[in-house]
């Protein structure tokens, strides 16, 4: 490809969210057989005020960590369709909920993908701010330690995502409100689109003329707003899609 070819191709945003993963072995939230639909009290756990003020929510949580298949997971179909469409010369951007990291396993550079719900392979404190490996807080765990703190100044660790009752990350919010802005593509993929405020992302790029494509089991607050609507699983209508656009 030359580059007017590359100049004249769109900007594909998309925007991933736990519906993508689920393929790869990990649950989503809200969807039929979601997390929160089978143990609504899951949803203490990823509360900031609740694990902060709760030991015994902090100490189930680490339990959760140390058995989640998240840490576990590898990329499926619809993350490799993604790191395909980027070595095919469309300029490509993520804007993901997921806190997995299987976008950047899958082959795409680390510098395409915003987490705008932080990511579970990383742990920080919430005194003193250090920051550090997941694995090394759930070995401390494995070994019997079932709320590690901070070796640093003692303060609680938590996973390095963002909380219900935190606020995202402005520059990271920052940096996808300009590429949902800038896109002329935008696909919505596996999420409800009901979180704010990385859902508005979708209704910001489709009232900036982007092309919006949701692709989603269930129907989504913004259905009405997009150009197109894809119900077929993930994994098989995700790579159709792309590959239509990288042709």
């Amino acid at each position: 490809m030359n580059a007017d070819e590359g100049r004249r191709r769109p900007t594909v945003a998309i925007l991933s969210g736990a519906g993508i993963s689920t393929d790869s072995g990990i649950p989503d939230y809200r969807g039929p057989n979601g997390l929160w639909r089978r143990d609504p009290g899951a949803e203490k756990l990823v509360t900031y005020e609740t694990y902060m003020n709760d030991p015994e929510v902090r100490r189930r949580a680490w339990q959760v960590r140390l058995n989640s298949p998240a840490l576990r997971a590898e990329p499926n179909a619809a993350h490799r369709a993604v790191a395909e469409l980027d070595r095919s010369g469309v300029p490509v951007r993520v804007l993901t909920q997921n806190v997995d990291g299987l976008h950047q396993r899958a082959g795409l550079p680390e510098r395409k993908v915003l987490e705008l719900h932080g990511n579970a392979r990383t742990v920080e404190c919430t005194g003193c701010g250090a920051r550090g490996p997941m694995t090394e807080a759930l070995e401390r765990v494995a070994a019997g330690e079932a709320d590690p703190d901070c070796r640093g100044c003692g303060a609680v660790l938590k996973s390095a995502t963002v909380m219900f009752g935190q606020r995202l990350d402005p520059e990271v919010l920052g940096s996808a409100v300009a590429v949902a802005r800038a896109c002329r593509i935008f696909i919505a993929v596996g999420t409800s689109l009901q979180v704010q405020p990385a859902a508005s992302l979708a209704g910001l790029a489709a009232g900036q003329g982007a092309r919006l494509i949701i692709v989603n089991a269930e129907p989504t607050p913004y259905d009405a707003l997009a150009d197109e609507i894809i119900r077929a699983p993930i994994g098989e209508s995700l790579p159709a899609l792309l590959a239509g656009l990288a042709a």
